[in-house]
């Protein structure tokens, strides 16, 4: 786990050594234990070529620096990630004739390379982005792992650049910093901006499962992997078999997982995924388990209770932090300028302290990431089982004219009723990804901003699923949007803001292959969603971890906005300097905290979005 900065440029805007170390110095964070830099020219000295790392090492702690070097100097690498599979890989590759110097995966990736060409990041089981520089064929190769659990941006300036982070390709010469319009209609609808838009105009992602190839100043976006639901069938019929082949998969996703030259642990939230992340690492581990929990004193929130459970039958050394208000305030703006981007859950900011904490003990955790996008856990999933008959049998007249009214006026606390309500009476397939997350309509960000918008459309790719049931198209939006722009953003820059790696086993690519077999029963058939694996479980851990009610990671926010920090978020968004006011209309801001400071109206996930824009327009400062 690393982060990785570098460039292909025009010969007359080529940049000193100093620039690049600097630069990627940024960067520092993620990769606290070395550093290393290359520059070259193409042939003819027509572009400028420059690699950086900074390396956090996990594997092959000796021989794994970079940037790496083929035997005959001819490929060079910078990667930032892990290669699961790389044992098998090197074998592979050994009895076809290649030699190793060293035991790390950064090797086995360039030798991959070496055999099969860019067909190789096809063989790769791990997340991984990375920069490689082949000079027999004068190509930049840059790649991301199938889900987008490890970052790539990307910025067209002088020439290409790529950086695991945002910071180093805006502080490069002459960059363009001017925020993208567009990305804050998008972040409102949201509360997260998808890709491959960022906050700014000059940069962007590259996408999750696809590779760029830059040569001669040109380059070619090509996509190698597309989540299994949107070609599989579901063909496993028999849900006992179902079973048995998830727990295989899923034990050896997690087996292959703590595959590390380091001391590493688990996150432990005492829900059900990641407590089968720590059942199914006992069973591997020879020494006792490292686990980690941060929780509140706020009582329907913390769930501290239920990870000492876990942490108690399976015998781990156990840690945990009690997050403060006041902690976790000072801490939010960091989160902030870490993430690039404003801080989309509050729950950002206790992944990041965590870290901090694991840190002094660990440097690489697994966590139980993505089973609610992969299996189906979340109650949208279950709500899309019905919402057809819903549109079908209730006119849009009736919902916008009666239901809707109704439920808007339902109490302060209703809040999720509001939610299914205004997605179920959505029949815009796209309008309604966004509804199900707590954004806001398009009506209600025409208010916000002030002024009636055109639509701008999303990317495509999320949406591209026609076929299928509405849970399986919505787990396919969930896979390309939700999770790399969202969930896993925040796994990645809040983690590697404290030096911690984190592995996630549900989003193993094979598991995703078996998943996609089952029918829709399979994963939302049951109370709680999640049926596979509840039933894998069945014998592992107690019964009341797999049948209590989901609460997610919570942050009592709702009560610190309308308790100690009433003030705070009011001279936020609303006082003279607000820089959020350049896109939102201030009465507007004024209101919406007064109905939520009343208890009149549950803003709580708006004005959470609408504050992180404020912090992040005050620590970017972009151009206008």
């Amino acid at each position: 786990m690393c982060g990785i900065f570098g460039w292909a440029l025009r010969g007359k805007h080529r940049q000193d050594h100093e620039t690049l170390v600097r630069l990627t110095n940024l960067m520092n964070h993620r990769g606290p234990d070395g550093a290393g830099y290359w520059q070259g020219d193409t042939a003819g000295g027509h572009n400028q070529v420059s690699l950086g790392h900074r390396r956090l090492s996990i594997i092959d702690l000796e021989g794994g620096a970079q940037p790496m070097w083929s035997a005959d100097r001819s490929i060079g690498l910078v990667l930032n990630g892990e290669i699961y599979n790389y044992v098998e890989l090197r074998e592979e590759l050994v009895s076809l004739g290649h030699a190793f110097r060293t035991s790390s995966d950064t090797e086995v990736l360039i030798e991959a390379y070496r055999a099969w060409g860019l067909d190789s990041i096809k063989r790769f089981r791990g997340m991984f982005a990375f920069g490689l520089w082949d000079a027999r064929t004068q190509q930049l190769v840059l790649a991301r792992d199938p889900f987008g659990k490890k970052p790539l941006f990307i910025a067209e300036h002088a020439g290409l650049l790529f950086a695991s982070e945002i910071e180093p390709l805006l502080k490069f010469p002459g960059m363009n910093t001017q925020i993208d319009p567009h990305a804050v209609e998008h972040y409102l609808l949201n509360r997260y901006v998808p890709g491959p838009r960022t906050f700014f105009q000059a940069v962007r992602k590259l996408p999750p499962g696809c590779h760029l190839v830059w040569r001669e100043g040109r380059t070619n976006i090509t996509r190698y992997f597309t989540p299994p639901l949107a070609s599989a069938e579901p063909d496993i019929t028999t849900f006992g078999e179902a079973v048995r082949m998830f727990k295989a998969t899923f034990d050896d996703a997690v087996r292959i997982r703590m595959r590390s030259d380091v001391a590493f642990g688990a996150y432990l939230s005492g829900g059900i995924d990641s407590s089968a992340v720590v059942a199914a690492m006992v069973r591997h581990s020879s020494e006792r388990l490292r686990t980690f929990s941060v929780g509140f004193r706020e009582a329907g929130y913390s769930e501290l209770d239920h990870a000492r459970t876990i942490a108690r039958q399976f015998d781990t050394n156990h840690e945990e932090i009690v997050l403060e208000p006041h902690d976790f305030m000072k801490s939010w703006p960091t989160a902030v300028l870490r993430r690039g981007a404003p801080a989309a859950e509050p729950a950002d900011i206790p992944v990041m302290m965590l870290s901090h904490m694991a840190a002094s003990k660990v440097k690489m955790v697994l966590t139980g990431e993505g089973a609610d996008e992969l299996l189906g856990g979340y109650p949208k999933h279950r709500a899309e089982l019905w919402i057809e008959l819903y549109q079908r049998l209730v006119p849009q007249a009736i919902h916008d004219r009666i239901i809707s009214p109704a439920m808007r006026a339902l109490p302060y606390d209703m809040r999720r009723a509001k939610i299914v309500t205004s997605a179920a009476g959505e029949r815009d397939w796209p309008s309604r990804m966004q509804l199900w997350f707590g954004g806001v309509s398009l009506n209600e960000r025409d208010r916000i901003i002030g002024r009636p918008l055109p639509v701008t459309p999303p990317d495509s790719h999320p949406f591209s699923m026609a076929a299928g049931s509405n849970v399986r198209r919505t787990l396919f939006f969930d896979q390309t949007s939700w999770l790399p722009d969202n969930l896993l953003e925040r796994a990645d820059r809040m983690m590697m803001a404290g030096s911690i790696e984190g592995r996630m086993p549900f989003m193993d690519t094979s598991l995703a292959k078996l998943v996609a077999r089952f029918p829709d029963s399979f994963l939302v058939g049951r109370s709680g969603g999640k049926s596979v694996l509840r039933a894998a479980m069945q014998h592992t851990l107690p019964r009341g971890i797999l049948t209590r009610k989901k609460i997610g990671f919570r942050v009592p926010i709702e009560e610190w906005f309308r308790g100690p920090y009433r003030e705070f978020i009011s001279d936020l968004l609303v006082c003279d300097g607000a820089r959020v006011a350049s896109f939102c209309d201030r009465d507007v801001l004024r209101q919406l905290v007064n109905e939520h400071l009343a208890r009149r109206q549950n803003h709580e996930k708006v004005l959470w979005s609408l504050a992180n824009l404020e912090l992040f327009l005050r620590a970017f400062k972009p151009s206008s």
